[in-house]
Protein backbone atom coordinates (compact mmCIF):
# COMPACT_ATOMS: atom_id res chain seq x y z
CA UNK A 1 0.00 0.00 0.00
CA UNK A 2 3.05 2.30 -0.08
CA UNK A 3 2.11 3.92 -3.37
CA UNK A 4 -1.54 4.31 -2.38
CA UNK A 5 -0.27 6.41 0.51
CA UNK A 6 1.72 8.55 -1.91
CA UNK A 7 -1.49 9.43 -3.77
CA UNK A 8 -3.38 10.23 -0.60
CA UNK A 9 -0.59 12.54 0.49
CA UNK A 10 -0.60 14.41 -2.84
CA UNK A 11 -4.21 15.35 -2.20
CA UNK A 12 -3.72 16.27 1.46
CA UNK A 13 -0.44 18.17 1.00
CA UNK A 14 1.52 19.85 -1.75
CA UNK A 15 4.86 20.87 -0.22
CA UNK A 16 7.50 19.61 2.18
CA UNK A 17 8.66 20.99 5.51
CA UNK A 18 9.93 19.95 8.92
CA UNK A 19 7.64 18.49 11.55
CA UNK A 20 7.55 19.73 15.10
CA UNK A 21 7.69 17.31 18.01
CA UNK A 22 3.96 17.22 18.61
CA UNK A 23 1.96 15.31 21.18
CA UNK A 24 -1.66 14.29 20.71
CA UNK A 25 -3.77 17.20 19.53
CA UNK A 26 -7.23 16.06 18.43
CA UNK A 27 -9.86 15.66 21.14
CA UNK A 28 -13.20 13.92 20.66
CA UNK A 29 -15.03 16.67 22.54
CA UNK A 30 -13.97 19.15 19.85
CA UNK A 31 -15.43 17.31 16.87
CA UNK A 32 -17.84 14.61 18.04
CA UNK A 33 -20.90 16.80 17.46
CA UNK A 34 -19.90 17.10 13.80
CA UNK A 35 -19.89 13.33 13.29
CA UNK A 36 -23.60 12.75 13.67
CA UNK A 37 -24.74 11.06 10.49
CA UNK A 38 -27.66 12.67 8.70
CA UNK A 39 -28.60 12.35 5.06
CA UNK A 40 -27.77 15.53 3.22
CA UNK A 41 -30.54 17.28 1.34
CA UNK A 42 -30.03 17.43 -2.41
CA UNK A 43 -33.15 19.37 -3.18
CA UNK A 44 -34.97 22.50 -2.11
CA UNK A 45 -38.04 24.50 -3.05
CA UNK A 46 -35.71 26.89 -4.88
CA UNK A 47 -34.14 24.05 -6.87
CA UNK A 48 -37.45 22.32 -7.54
CA UNK A 49 -38.98 25.57 -8.82
CA UNK A 50 -36.30 26.14 -11.46
CA UNK A 51 -35.84 22.47 -12.30
CA UNK A 52 -39.56 22.19 -13.02
CA UNK A 53 -39.22 24.80 -15.76
CA UNK A 54 -36.82 22.62 -17.76
CA UNK A 55 -38.34 20.58 -20.56
CA UNK A 56 -36.65 18.64 -23.40
CA UNK A 57 -37.14 21.61 -25.76
CA UNK A 58 -36.77 24.24 -23.05
CA UNK A 59 -35.29 27.64 -23.80
CA UNK A 60 -35.40 28.71 -20.12
CA UNK A 61 -31.80 29.95 -19.94
CA UNK A 62 -32.09 31.13 -16.33
CA UNK A 63 -33.33 27.70 -15.27
CA UNK A 64 -30.34 25.90 -16.77
CA UNK A 65 -27.85 28.23 -15.14
CA UNK A 66 -29.41 28.04 -11.68
CA UNK A 67 -29.97 24.29 -11.82
CA UNK A 68 -26.39 23.77 -12.97
CA UNK A 69 -25.15 25.77 -10.01
CA UNK A 70 -27.29 23.78 -7.59
CA UNK A 71 -26.04 20.48 -8.99
CA UNK A 72 -22.45 21.70 -8.50
CA UNK A 73 -23.27 22.54 -4.89
CA UNK A 74 -24.77 19.08 -4.34
CA UNK A 75 -21.60 17.52 -5.73
CA UNK A 76 -19.52 19.47 -3.22
CA UNK A 77 -21.74 18.28 -0.38
CA UNK A 78 -22.03 14.62 -1.35
CA UNK A 79 -19.02 13.75 -3.51
CA UNK A 80 -21.46 12.01 -5.87
CA UNK A 81 -20.10 12.26 -9.43
CA UNK A 82 -23.59 12.13 -10.94
CA UNK A 83 -24.31 15.64 -9.65
CA UNK A 84 -21.19 17.00 -11.33
CA UNK A 85 -22.26 15.37 -14.59
CA UNK A 86 -25.79 16.77 -14.26
CA UNK A 87 -24.29 20.21 -13.70
CA UNK A 88 -22.28 19.71 -16.90
CA UNK A 89 -25.43 18.84 -18.85
CA UNK A 90 -27.28 21.91 -17.58
CA UNK A 91 -24.38 24.25 -18.32
CA UNK A 92 -23.84 22.82 -21.81
CA UNK A 93 -27.48 23.51 -22.57
CA UNK A 94 -27.11 27.05 -21.22
CA UNK A 95 -24.13 27.62 -23.52
CA UNK A 96 -26.16 26.36 -26.48
CA UNK A 97 -29.11 28.70 -26.03
CA UNK A 98 -27.55 31.81 -24.48
CA UNK A 99 -27.75 34.92 -26.62
CA UNK A 100 -26.34 37.16 -23.90
CA UNK A 101 -24.13 36.20 -20.99
CA UNK A 102 -22.70 33.27 -22.95
CA UNK A 103 -19.14 34.01 -21.72
CA UNK A 104 -20.24 33.45 -18.14
CA UNK A 105 -21.71 30.06 -18.99
CA UNK A 106 -18.54 29.11 -20.86
CA UNK A 107 -16.53 29.94 -17.72
CA UNK A 108 -18.92 28.00 -15.47
CA UNK A 109 -18.62 24.97 -17.75
CA UNK A 110 -14.82 25.37 -17.81
CA UNK A 111 -14.77 25.21 -13.99
CA UNK A 112 -16.91 22.08 -14.16
CA UNK A 113 -14.39 20.51 -16.55
CA UNK A 114 -11.52 21.46 -14.24
CA UNK A 115 -13.28 19.50 -11.49
CA UNK A 116 -13.47 16.56 -13.89
CA UNK A 117 -9.74 16.88 -14.79
CA UNK A 118 -10.70 17.75 -18.36
CA UNK A 119 -8.18 20.57 -18.43
CA UNK A 120 -7.61 20.90 -22.16
CA UNK A 121 -11.34 21.13 -22.79
CA UNK A 122 -11.59 23.71 -20.01
CA UNK A 123 -8.89 25.71 -21.79
CA UNK A 124 -10.88 25.68 -25.04
CA UNK A 125 -14.00 26.89 -23.23
CA UNK A 126 -12.07 29.71 -21.59
CA UNK A 127 -10.73 30.72 -25.00
CA UNK A 128 -14.32 30.86 -26.24
CA UNK A 129 -15.35 33.02 -23.29
CA UNK A 130 -12.49 35.45 -23.86
CA UNK A 131 -13.32 35.69 -27.57
CA UNK A 132 -16.75 37.03 -26.61
CA UNK A 133 -15.10 39.79 -24.57
CA UNK A 134 -16.46 38.56 -21.27
CA UNK A 135 -14.86 39.49 -17.95
CA UNK A 136 -11.16 39.69 -18.69
CA UNK A 137 -10.16 39.25 -15.05
CA UNK A 138 -12.34 36.17 -14.60
CA UNK A 139 -10.90 34.66 -17.76
CA UNK A 140 -7.33 35.32 -16.67
CA UNK A 141 -8.03 33.74 -13.28
CA UNK A 142 -9.25 30.58 -14.97
CA UNK A 143 -6.29 30.62 -17.37
CA UNK A 144 -3.98 30.65 -14.34
CA UNK A 145 -5.83 27.74 -12.74
CA UNK A 146 -5.78 25.66 -15.92
CA UNK A 147 -2.14 26.30 -16.80
CA UNK A 148 -1.06 25.35 -13.28
CA UNK A 149 -2.88 22.05 -13.75
CA UNK A 150 -1.31 21.54 -17.17
CA UNK A 151 2.20 22.29 -15.94
CA UNK A 152 2.48 25.42 -18.09
CA UNK A 153 4.05 27.39 -15.26
CA UNK A 154 5.50 30.24 -17.36
CA UNK A 155 2.05 30.95 -18.80
CA UNK A 156 0.46 30.60 -15.38
CA UNK A 157 2.83 33.22 -13.97
CA UNK A 158 1.97 35.53 -16.85
CA UNK A 159 -1.74 35.32 -16.06
CA UNK A 160 -1.09 35.73 -12.35
CA UNK A 161 0.78 38.95 -13.04
CA UNK A 162 -2.09 40.17 -15.24
CA UNK A 163 -4.58 40.07 -12.34
CA UNK A 164 -2.30 41.61 -9.72
CA UNK A 165 -4.48 43.26 -7.07
CA UNK A 166 -3.53 42.93 -3.41
CA UNK A 167 -7.06 43.78 -2.30
CA UNK A 168 -8.61 40.96 -4.33
CA UNK A 169 -9.32 37.61 -2.66
CA UNK A 170 -9.03 35.73 -5.96
CA UNK A 171 -5.57 37.14 -6.60
CA UNK A 172 -4.30 36.44 -3.08
CA UNK A 173 -5.29 32.77 -3.06
CA UNK A 174 -3.68 32.27 -6.45
CA UNK A 175 -0.54 34.06 -5.29
CA UNK A 176 -0.48 31.67 -2.33
CA UNK A 177 -0.79 28.71 -4.69
CA UNK A 178 2.03 30.05 -6.85
CA UNK A 179 4.37 30.43 -3.88
CA UNK A 180 3.46 26.91 -2.74
CA UNK A 181 4.50 25.64 -6.17
CA UNK A 182 7.77 27.56 -5.82
CA UNK A 183 8.39 25.96 -2.42
CA UNK A 184 8.10 29.19 -0.41
CA UNK A 185 5.81 27.96 2.34
CA UNK A 186 6.17 30.99 4.62
CA UNK A 187 4.99 33.33 1.86
CA UNK A 188 2.24 30.90 0.91
CA UNK A 189 0.88 30.99 4.46
CA UNK A 190 1.22 34.76 4.64
CA UNK A 191 -0.99 35.32 1.61
CA UNK A 192 -3.53 32.69 2.63
CA UNK A 193 -3.82 34.35 6.04
CA UNK A 194 -4.42 37.70 4.32
CA UNK A 195 -7.06 36.08 2.11
CA UNK A 196 -8.71 34.57 5.18
CA UNK A 197 -8.87 37.93 6.92
CA UNK A 198 -10.43 39.46 3.83
CA UNK A 199 -13.09 36.74 3.75
CA UNK A 200 -13.79 37.33 7.44
CA UNK A 201 -14.11 41.09 7.02
CA UNK A 202 -16.58 40.50 4.19
CA UNK A 203 -18.45 37.97 6.36
CA UNK A 204 -18.46 35.66 3.34
CA UNK A 205 -18.93 32.20 4.84
CA UNK A 206 -18.13 30.38 1.59
CA UNK A 207 -14.78 32.14 1.22
CA UNK A 208 -14.07 31.75 4.94
CA UNK A 209 -14.66 28.01 4.66
CA UNK A 210 -12.35 27.80 1.65
CA UNK A 211 -9.68 29.84 3.45
CA UNK A 212 -9.80 27.84 6.66
CA UNK A 213 -9.43 24.43 4.99
CA UNK A 214 -6.57 25.64 2.79
CA UNK A 215 -4.83 27.31 5.71
CA UNK A 216 -5.23 24.10 7.70
CA UNK A 217 -3.44 22.23 4.92
CA UNK A 218 -0.61 24.74 4.72
CA UNK A 219 -0.15 24.81 8.48
CA UNK A 220 0.16 21.04 8.36
CA UNK A 221 2.90 21.34 5.73
CA UNK A 222 4.73 23.73 8.04
CA UNK A 223 4.53 21.37 11.01
CA UNK A 224 2.07 23.67 12.78
CA UNK A 225 -0.27 20.80 13.55
CA UNK A 226 -2.26 22.55 16.29
CA UNK A 227 -2.94 25.50 14.00
CA UNK A 228 -3.97 23.07 11.28
CA UNK A 229 -6.35 21.29 13.63
CA UNK A 230 -7.87 24.56 14.88
CA UNK A 231 -8.61 25.69 11.33
CA UNK A 232 -10.29 22.43 10.39
CA UNK A 233 -12.51 22.97 13.43
CA UNK A 234 -13.20 26.55 12.33
CA UNK A 235 -14.30 25.17 8.95
CA UNK A 236 -16.64 22.69 10.64
CA UNK A 237 -18.13 25.48 12.75
CA UNK A 238 -19.27 27.02 9.46
CA UNK A 239 -20.28 23.78 7.73
CA UNK A 240 -20.69 20.77 10.00
CA UNK A 241 -20.93 18.51 6.96
CA UNK A 242 -17.59 19.52 5.45
CA UNK A 243 -15.99 16.19 4.55
CA UNK A 244 -12.61 17.67 3.70
CA UNK A 245 -12.15 19.18 7.17
CA UNK A 246 -13.11 15.88 8.80
CA UNK A 247 -10.61 14.08 6.60
CA UNK A 248 -7.96 16.57 7.72
CA UNK A 249 -8.68 15.85 11.38
CA UNK A 250 -8.59 12.11 10.66
CA UNK A 251 -5.13 12.57 9.13
CA UNK A 252 -3.92 14.41 12.24
CA UNK A 253 -5.17 11.53 14.40
CA UNK A 254 -3.42 9.00 12.17
CA UNK A 255 -0.12 10.71 11.41
CA UNK A 256 0.45 12.91 14.45
CA UNK A 257 -1.56 11.45 17.32
CA UNK A 258 -0.90 7.76 16.60
CA UNK A 259 -4.61 7.01 16.83
CA UNK A 260 -5.57 5.24 13.58
CA UNK A 261 -8.65 3.62 15.13
CA UNK A 262 -10.17 7.05 15.84
CA UNK A 263 -9.18 8.24 12.37
CA UNK A 264 -11.15 5.34 10.88
CA UNK A 265 -14.14 6.17 13.10
CA UNK A 266 -14.21 9.73 11.75
CA UNK A 267 -13.88 8.58 8.14
CA UNK A 268 -16.60 5.96 8.63
CA UNK A 269 -18.97 8.74 9.70
CA UNK A 270 -18.02 10.76 6.62
CA UNK A 271 -18.50 7.96 4.11
CA UNK A 272 -22.01 7.28 5.35
CA UNK A 273 -23.12 10.23 3.23
CA UNK A 274 -20.06 11.35 1.24
CA UNK A 275 -19.29 9.14 -1.75
CA UNK A 276 -15.90 10.28 -3.11
CA UNK A 277 -13.81 7.16 -3.84
CA UNK A 278 -10.55 8.45 -2.34
CA UNK A 279 -12.04 8.48 1.17
CA UNK A 280 -12.47 4.71 1.00
CA UNK A 281 -8.91 4.39 -0.24
CA UNK A 282 -7.65 6.40 2.72
CA UNK A 283 -9.56 4.11 5.08
CA UNK A 284 -7.98 1.11 3.39
CA UNK A 285 -4.52 2.61 3.86
CA UNK A 286 -5.03 3.30 7.56
CA UNK A 287 -6.49 -0.18 8.06
CA UNK A 288 -3.42 -1.63 6.36
CA UNK A 289 -1.21 0.19 8.86
CA UNK A 290 -3.35 -1.23 11.69
CA UNK A 291 -3.06 -4.74 10.29
CA UNK A 292 -6.84 -4.99 9.90
CA UNK A 293 -7.10 -6.85 6.61
CA UNK A 294 -10.89 -7.16 6.75
CA UNK A 295 -11.45 -3.39 6.88
CA UNK A 296 -8.68 -2.82 4.34
CA UNK A 297 -10.18 -5.24 1.82
CA UNK A 298 -13.73 -3.97 2.35
CA UNK A 299 -12.70 -0.39 1.59
CA UNK A 300 -10.50 -1.32 -1.36
CA UNK A 301 -13.45 -3.20 -2.85
CA UNK A 302 -15.65 -0.16 -2.32
CA UNK A 303 -13.09 2.08 -4.04
CA UNK A 304 -12.75 -0.24 -7.05
CA UNK A 305 -16.53 -0.49 -7.38
CA UNK A 306 -16.96 3.28 -7.40
CA UNK A 307 -14.17 4.14 -9.86
CA UNK A 308 -15.49 1.69 -12.43
CA UNK A 309 -18.17 4.29 -13.17
CA UNK A 310 -17.14 5.84 -16.52
CA UNK A 311 -18.47 9.18 -15.29
CA UNK A 312 -15.21 9.63 -13.36
CA UNK A 313 -13.22 9.79 -16.58
CA UNK A 314 -9.61 10.69 -15.72
CA UNK A 315 -10.32 12.01 -12.23
CA UNK A 316 -8.81 9.01 -10.43
CA UNK A 317 -6.01 8.08 -12.81
CA UNK A 318 -3.28 8.89 -10.30
CA UNK A 319 -4.94 6.85 -7.54
CA UNK A 320 -5.36 3.93 -9.90
CA UNK A 321 -1.71 4.17 -10.87
CA UNK A 322 -0.69 3.66 -7.26
CA UNK A 323 -2.90 0.59 -7.00
CA UNK A 324 -1.65 -0.92 -10.27
CA UNK A 325 1.97 -0.49 -9.19
CA UNK A 326 1.64 -1.72 -5.63
CA UNK A 327 -1.59 -3.59 -5.05
CA UNK A 328 -2.28 -5.50 -8.28
CA UNK A 329 1.19 -5.33 -9.91
CA UNK A 330 -0.33 -4.56 -13.31
CA UNK A 331 2.79 -2.79 -14.56
CA UNK A 332 1.84 -2.60 -18.24
CA UNK A 333 -1.53 -1.14 -17.32
CA UNK A 334 0.21 1.38 -15.06
CA UNK A 335 2.61 2.40 -17.80
CA UNK A 336 -0.22 2.97 -20.27
CA UNK A 337 -2.16 5.02 -17.74
CA UNK A 338 0.93 7.05 -16.78
CA UNK A 339 1.50 7.89 -20.44
CA UNK A 340 -2.13 8.99 -20.65
CA UNK A 341 -1.66 11.25 -17.63
CA UNK A 342 1.40 12.85 -19.20
CA UNK A 343 -0.64 13.55 -22.34
CA UNK A 344 -3.47 15.03 -20.27
CA UNK A 345 -1.34 17.11 -17.91
CA UNK A 346 2.46 17.07 -18.35
CA UNK A 347 3.28 18.07 -14.76
CA UNK A 348 6.13 16.84 -12.53
CA UNK A 349 3.55 14.62 -10.80
CA UNK A 350 2.51 12.91 -14.04
CA UNK A 351 6.12 12.41 -15.13
CA UNK A 352 7.02 11.05 -11.71
CA UNK A 353 4.36 8.37 -12.06
CA UNK A 354 5.60 7.60 -15.55
CA UNK A 355 9.16 7.26 -14.27
CA UNK A 356 8.02 5.08 -11.39
CA UNK A 357 6.07 2.85 -13.77
CA UNK A 358 9.22 2.34 -15.84
CA UNK A 359 11.15 1.52 -12.67
CA UNK A 360 8.60 -1.10 -11.63
CA UNK A 361 8.81 -2.64 -15.10
CA UNK A 362 12.60 -2.89 -14.70
CA UNK A 363 13.72 -0.01 -16.92
CA UNK A 364 15.62 1.93 -14.29
CA UNK A 365 17.63 3.96 -16.84
CA UNK A 366 14.47 5.31 -18.51
CA UNK A 367 13.03 6.04 -15.08
CA UNK A 368 16.09 8.11 -14.14
CA UNK A 369 16.06 9.97 -17.46
CA UNK A 370 12.45 11.04 -16.82
CA UNK A 371 13.19 12.03 -13.22
CA UNK A 372 16.24 14.08 -14.25
CA UNK A 373 14.39 15.87 -17.03
CA UNK A 374 10.92 16.44 -15.61
CA UNK A 375 10.84 15.95 -11.84
CA UNK A 376 14.06 16.50 -9.89
CA UNK A 377 14.38 20.13 -8.82
CA UNK A 378 10.93 20.95 -10.21
CA UNK A 379 8.72 19.95 -7.28
CA UNK A 380 8.73 20.07 -3.49
CA UNK A 381 6.05 17.45 -2.89
CA UNK A 382 7.34 14.76 -0.49
CA UNK A 383 5.45 11.98 -2.27
CA UNK A 384 7.23 12.78 -5.52
CA UNK A 385 10.57 13.21 -3.79
CA UNK A 386 10.17 9.71 -2.37
CA UNK A 387 9.55 8.30 -5.84
CA UNK A 388 12.63 10.13 -7.12
CA UNK A 389 14.72 8.74 -4.27
CA UNK A 390 13.67 5.19 -5.13
CA UNK A 391 14.62 5.73 -8.77
CA UNK A 392 18.01 7.20 -7.91
CA UNK A 393 18.67 4.42 -5.40
CA UNK A 394 17.99 1.81 -8.09
CA UNK A 395 20.51 3.59 -10.32
CA UNK A 396 23.15 3.92 -7.61
CA UNK A 397 23.04 7.74 -7.48
CA UNK A 398 23.54 7.82 -3.73
CA UNK A 399 24.41 11.50 -3.38
CA UNK A 400 20.92 12.42 -4.58
CA UNK A 401 19.37 9.69 -2.46
CA UNK A 402 21.09 11.07 0.63
CA UNK A 403 19.87 14.60 -0.09
CA UNK A 404 16.31 13.46 -0.74
CA UNK A 405 16.30 11.23 2.31
CA UNK A 406 17.15 14.21 4.50
CA UNK A 407 14.19 16.14 3.09
CA UNK A 408 11.86 13.17 3.49
CA UNK A 409 12.78 12.60 7.13
CA UNK A 410 11.60 16.16 7.72
CA UNK A 411 8.30 15.35 6.03
CA UNK A 412 7.17 12.37 8.07
CA UNK A 413 3.95 14.03 9.17
CA UNK A 414 2.96 14.58 5.54
CA UNK A 415 4.02 11.10 4.48
CA UNK A 416 2.56 9.35 7.49
CA UNK A 417 3.80 6.73 9.98
CA UNK A 418 3.69 3.85 7.52
CA UNK A 419 6.42 5.49 5.41
CA UNK A 420 9.01 5.88 8.15
CA UNK A 421 10.69 2.53 7.57
CA UNK A 422 10.68 2.95 3.79
CA UNK A 423 12.42 6.32 4.15
CA UNK A 424 14.99 4.95 6.61
CA UNK A 425 15.72 2.11 4.19
CA UNK A 426 16.57 4.43 1.29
Amino acid sequence: MIFVRLLIIMILISSCSSKENNGSIAQQADYNNYLEVEELSTSSKYFDLWNSKIRPDSMQLTSFGIVGGEYSRYFQRTGDIQYLKKAEQSLKRAVEIAAIGKAGYYRALARNYISQHRFKEALQLTDSAMAINGSKVEGQRIYFDIHMELGNYTLAEKYLDSIRNMSDFGYMIRLAKWNDYKGDLDTTIKFMELAGKKAESAKNSELMLWSYTNLADYYGHAGRIKDSYDHYLKALAIDKHNAYAKKGIAWILFSNDNNPKEAIRILDSVTETYRAPDYFLLKAEIADYMGNDLVRTKNLDRYFTLVQDPAYGDMYNAYNLGLYLDETEQYDKALNLANREVMNRPTPESYSWLAFSHLRKGDKEKAMELMDTHVYGKTFEPALLYQAAEVYKANGIYDKVKKLKGELIGALYELGPHMEKQIQDL
